[in-house]
């Protein structure tokens, strides 16, 4: 066999082997988001924003922060008092069905005292999301139906405002697992959104909140569809 058949097989072997570990990538998918690799007083990368309701949009901006684990947070600062407005910084890399996310938040001020992650974001007006309220001391789960928010699921729980707080969900089918600081809160059902969507931090009105610590992985099944 001479070089450049060698070549060439070599060349084919390579895309073959690429191509066969795209399906494990899209089954495996993980996002650990690096703050400190991102610029501070800018937007986090790899985001869009958006918005649930009426008002002004969101102000997302990576922030120093040394109470964080990167030195560096994604801090919501907008005021805006608008009733029903809800921000969003949706990651963009990942769209699945079933999942695990967790967040570190810090709810700073605000009269709503409540933030969370979305889940299975279709648009800005349909998607599931899990909140923790310093305000309500509790821990929901809603579905955004057509802007509309429907409580599906929660408990009361020891959400604490200007306190670092691991918010975490597990999402398979139509069941969904809910935690706060690694301890399991409640587990509910609903079979609203059935497909895959893209997961994001969210927060009430005029909420100011620091993320830190957001982490998405795909569980193993999130190929069905």
């Amino acid at each position: 066999m001479n070089g450049l058949a060698i070549a060439l097989r070599a060349i084919s072997a390579a895309v073959l082997a690429a191509w066969m570990v795209v399906p494990a990538v899209a089954v495996d998918g993980k996002a650990s988001i690096d703050l400190g690799e991102n610029r501070i007083g800018v937007p986090p990368e790899d985001f869009d924003f958006e918005i649930t309701g009426q008002g002004q949009p969101g102000q997302w901006t990576v922030v120093r922060d040394v109470t964080a684990i990167d030195g560096a947070a994604i801090e919501q600062s907008s005021t805006d008092p608008t009733e029903n407005r809800f921000p969003l910084a949706i990651y963009r890399r990942l769209s699945l069905k079933n999942l695990e996310a967790s967040a570190r938040l810090r709810l700073i001020k605000g009269t709503m005292q409540t933030a969370g992650i979305a889940f299975r974001f279709v648009n800005a007006d349909n998607y599931y999301v899990v909140s923790a309220s310093a305000l309500e001391e509790r821990v929901n789960l809603f579905r955004v139906l057509a802007g509309k928010m429907e409580r599906i699921g929660g408990t009361e729980a020891d959400v604490v405002l200007n306190h670092w707080q691991m918010l975490g969900l597990v999402a398979q089918g139509d069941q969904f697992t809910v935690s706060l600081d690694n301890k399991w809160l409640f587990t509910v059902w609903d079979r609203t959104f059935s497909t895959d969507g893209r997961i994001g931090l969210w927060t009430e009105e005029d909420n100011v909140t620091r993320f830190d610590q957001f982490e998405i992985k795909a569980l193993p099944w999130s190929e069905d569809r």
